[in-house]
């Protein structure tokens, strides 16, 4: 039985952007009369991985595969803790250093279970949804990365 009684009613929504995005209405979203919490975690690029300066990147994706296996990891989240909304959003295409990578949001009635279940979901996105990140370093060199 899952830890989520209400799993049904939670909202659990996964996208790929080729174009940034606005966070304000993915929250908005997850503004829930019964959450009473919301956690949330921003991927951003830096200019460095693994000791070597980066110029920038670019994510692929296999976008028919990404997205279902995106979406069933929010639902999954959803099935697994006691929240009330749960949306991830991934960027695919050119981005700059500073730029936004990827979004998780979750609200719960209570705070331990939107963390949890923030953290639950960034950690299965980076290993389980087919998006790979060729960087651009400084010295002209270039490398396909996945995690």
């Amino acid at each position: 039985m899952p830890d989520n009684p209400a799993a049904v009613s939670v909202e659990a929504r996964f996208a790929l952007a080729e174009v940034p995005f606005e966070i304000a209405p993915l929250r908005q979203g997850l503004l829930l009369a019964h959450a009473g919490a919301y956690a949330s975690f921003e991927g951003w690029v830096r200019d460095h991985n693994e000791g070597r300066p980066v110029r920038g990147l670019h994510y692929e994706a296999y976008a028919a595969l990404a997205q279902a296996e995106g979406q069933r990891i929010v639902d999954e989240a959803a099935a697994r803790f006691a929240i009330a909304g749960v949306h991830c959003v991934h960027r695919t295409g050119e981005l700059a250093i500073g730029d936004l990578a990827v979004w998780v949001g979750v609200s719960a009635g209570h705070r331990d279970a939107a963390f949890a279940a923030c953290r639950w979901v960034i950690d299965e996105v980076k290993a389980r949804v087919p998006i790979w990140k060729h960087e651009r370093y400084a010295d002209g060199d270039a490398g396909w990365l996945h995690p």
